[in-house]
């Protein structure tokens, strides 16, 4: 019986086959069916009902419109404020470590016997640790993979205890088959382990696309070469990494400090932090300032551990992987899904544990300035489809009763306001503070709030930009080095970018966030979109 099944039946017995739910269509009884449908409809419902009241409200109560339009736009300058200091003492963290010797920290590092949760042996050297590599592809172009790859090799961690397995998609044709073959012939005895496998199309109950390949990926990697070793899944590390991501030089070496110096590594993954700036400088402007936002979010996010869920490249114990049965295959945000099936599998024993070390991926690109707008909104669409782990939450929360209350609700608020705010803040912020004076009528158009709400909101507008100055200002910090054949005035011409961003955030934040939610609502699932990687475009 393969681990999969035995996982499957396992959670069926304990009750928790709740945990492979992909959608409300999975689940058998038409009244749990129903419940989870309602949950799905839960978040583009309050993002359209935010807009309708907005709307109503302007009309009916202007008065009251206009003070909570205030209220709220000052709410996210202080919000702004309070988040800068995050970024600024994430960004900090992270340049200390890219500085630190881990090697000779772990070489220091006393021998810790087996926590509880542990099964079986010990952690008590890091030599004993193992890295698993996965990197899944699809259309990637060949230098992307060999960048890739050849950052792992450049990396300060032993290559023998490095395990690479990279996953094809069948779908992909032969140019996928041929590319992963050229990548084996070069780098095979590099490693301790190079597996090439080719991730079948139409496999039933499957999304094509990242998470379905990790998982055929990390059960090839398991028959082929973790069993017939007999290597320990506790002293096993599994990284997620997108076919673009380089990774940085002691990322390894970092990686394996932190999941042994961690209180539960079985129970913890581990997130590094994504810059996007491998082809940066050839991005158009307004993908770059998509690439440092997505950035300054996951940099400010590492100081709010207890709010941390894993996304896009990240690691974790391979014990945890084979526990949960692998990633679940009929998902879209499979970066984010692993960790509540952690979550809800240990009963809320599970967590992420920021590492403030970086690694690198591409600024969104395409093969022309509209195309990459296309992208951009595609993959923040994608990004924000994240919506659907709202309803795999609260249905979880109803079914696991040995997760403490308080911690629910505390998770609970911060999933469903960070995906309310995501589909609304802008929209509201930007264009919904001239309702009142367009809906309020005649008797409202002659007051004084009436005549000051576009001044006052406007004014708070400007001082919120100074926020854009911070932006800058580590944008350029993380940049690496322009191209010699870049003018001196692209930096100037960078710099000035970064006041189209309240405009950009409306349709390329709030709007793809929108259409995700809306067509959760309304249960027209999204499959998964594989992004684009271009790195040869000129502005």
């Amino acid at each position: 019986m393969s681990q999969e099944k035995q996982v499957f039946i396992s959670e069926f017995r304990n009750k928790k086959y709740y945990l492979r739910v992909g959608n409300a269509s999975d689940l058998k009884s038409p009244r749990e069916r129903a419940l989870f449908r309602l949950f799905e409809i839960l978040p583009g419902f309050l993002a359209w009902l935010t807009f309708g009241a907005a709307i109503l409200f302007s009309w009916l109560f202007p008065f009251l419109t206009a003070v909570f339009i205030i209220v709220f736009i000052i709410y996210w300058l202080v919000r702004t404020i309070y988040f800068s200091f995050y970024l600024q003492a994430g960004y900090k963290e992270m340049r200390k470590n890219e500085k630190v010797d881990w090697l000779e920290k772990l070489d220091n590092l006393p021998a810790r016997p087996a926590s509880q949760g542990e099964a079986g042996g010990q952690l008590n050297n890091w030599r004993d640790i193992y890295h698993l590599v996965l990197i899944p592809f699809y259309k990637e172009p060949l230098e992307i993979l060999k960048e890739t790859i050849s950052s792992l090799e450049r990396s300060d961690e032993p290559k023998n205890k490095i395990m690479v397995v990279l996953s094809y998609e069948e779908r992909a044709g032969r140019e996928a088959e041929k590319a992963a073959e050229e990548m084996k012939k070069k780098f095979e005895d590099k490693f301790f382990k190079f597996l090439v496998t080719c991730h079948p199309s139409n496999l039933p109950g499957e999304i094509p696309g990242h998470g379905s390949n990790d998982a055929w990926a990390a059960k090839k990697a398991k028959e082929t070469f973790i069993d017939p070793l007999k290597i320990a899944y506790e002293n096993i590390i599994v990284s997620f990494l997108d076919a673009d991501t380089a990774v940085f030089p002691k990322y390894f070496s970092c990686l394996t400090y932190y999941y042994l110096t961690s209180k539960n590594p079985t129970r913890t993954s581990f997130q590094p932090i994504p810059l996007y700036i491998n082809n940066i400088w050839q991005a158009p402007s307004f993908s770059r300032i998509f690439a440092f936002s997505s950035t300054f979010w996951h940099t400010m996010n590492q100081e709010r551990p207890e709010k941390l869920i894993t996304f896009s490249s990240h690691a974790m114990s391979f014990k945890a992987l084979i526990d949960v049965g692998f990633k679940q295959k009929d998902v879209v945000s499979d970066d984010s899904r692993i960790f509540w099936q952690c979550f809800f599998k240990y009963d809320g024993d599970y967590r992420v544990q920021p590492i403030f070390y970086p690694i690198s991926m591409d600024a969104n690109c395409g093969k022309n300035f509209f195309r990459t707008a296309l992208n951009v909104y595609r993959q923040q669409r994608r990004w924000a489809y994240g919506a659907g782990e709202i309803p795999y939450f609260l249905f979880g929360c109803l079914k696991n009763k040995k997760i403490p209350l308080l911690k629910k609700m505390s998770l609970g608020f911060e999933l469903i306001e960070s995906h309310w705010s995501w589909a609304t803040a802008s929209i509201v912020i930007f264009l919904l503070g001239w309702l009142p004076v367009v809906l309020g009528g005649s008797e409202f158009s002659q007051t004084l709030i009436s005549y000051n709400l576009p001044l006052v909101t406007s004014r708070i507008l400007t001082v919120a930009m100074l926020g854009l100055v911070l932006s800058w200002y580590f944008s350029i910090l993380l940049l690496p080095p322009k191209p010699p054949n870049y003018g001196k005035y692209k930096y100037l011409f960078f710099t000035f970018s970064w006041l189209f961003l309240p405009a950009l955030m409306i349709f390329f934040t709030s709007l793809p966030a929108l259409d995700a939610q809306t067509r959760l609502m309304l249960g027209k699932y999204l499959g998964f979109w594989p992004t684009e990687k271009i790195r040869k475009i000129s502005e």
